[in-house]
């Protein structure tokens, strides 16, 4: 289905005017983090992922499904180009886990311009992602609604990185080398099907909300604001997936019913019970 920008503005529930400026980029990034859950749902049922601009609407918008960052930030980029925008796609590598190794790039985020200074935008990092766009200067604290963020440099990247209590966590490092669709295509590619791959092993899902609270579902842990709760069964995260997370499953296109989810997600759990001690 065609990219609407209409559409999409009432699917993060954004209303009145909007113009190339920080504000309109302040509330759509919120709103979108707020409304559109970052999930990697078609991953675990081996779906395969289409990142060009009408199939990525057609699941987020008026599917109402979400997505992970390849989705999520085509979605964003999208309706900021269409709302008259500067904007140039990034790639990140991600160290969030600290990797041994220089890992390889597998987020997309994108780099707006207003005026003389650039700002970062990214709803597409899950539990960490920046829910307003900050901006490309070293080493200051900026304060966004769920968390202070800093960037500093790394060799010769920024890095990004979250205050966690006392400390800093990294959280991806990037330069600002210009990404293609290719580029996006490839990683999409590695990260939805690499045997290893964090998305295919695990149900992670993450939705905003605008009072600075944070729901994520992992597995079968549900955090809602902070309280924990273990959900019994496949059909008990199948219902969180909806009332609590705000996805819609009953898409004739981008649904997924219960059996084909409980099928995946028994799987899901089989694998986390074998890696635990």
């Amino acid at each position: 289905m065609p990219f609407n920008l209409d559409a999409y503005l009432a699917r993060i529930q954004f209303s009145g005017g909007y113009a190339p400026d920080l504000k309109t980029l302040q509330q759509i990034h919120l709103r979108h983090t707020c409304a559109i859950p970052f999930e990697n749902l078609d991953v675990l049922l081996e779906r395969k992922i289409q990142l060009d601009d009408d199939s990525v609407f057609a699941k987020l918008v008026t599917g109402g499904r979400g997505g992970y960052c390849y989705e999520q930030n085509a979605l964003l980029r999208r309706a900021l180009v269409d709302i008259g925008f500067q904007v140039e796609d990034l790639g990140a590598r991600v160290v969030i886990m600290r990797p041994p190794e220089m890992p390889p790039r597998t987020h997309r985020l994108q780099l707006v311009t207003l005026g003389d200074e650039r700002w970062l935008a990214d709803v597409g990092f899950g539990g960490k992602t920046l829910t307003s766009p900050i901006k490309l200067e070293l080493s200051s604290e900026q304060t966004t609604p769920h968390g202070v963020y800093r960037l500093s440099l790394i060799d010769e990247d920024y890095l990004l990185s979250v205050r966690d209590g006392s400390e800093w966590l990294p959280l991806y490092r990037f330069d600002l080398q210009t990404q293609y669709f290719a580029d996006y295509e490839v990683a999409n590619h590695y990260v939805a099907t690499w045997p290893a791959s964090h998305f295919r092993h695990n149900l992670t899902v993450c939705l905003k909300v605008a009072d600075g609270q944070t729901i994520t579902l992992s597995n079968n842990q549900l955090n809602v604001a902070g309280q924990k709760q273990e959900l019994p069964d496949a059909a008990a995260v199948y219902q969180a997936l909806q009332a609590q997370l705000g996805l819609r499953l009953d898409d004739k296109q981008q649904g997924i019913g219960l059996d084909t989810f409980t099928a995946a997600f028994n799987v899901v759990i089989q694998q986390d019970k074998s890696r635990t001690p």
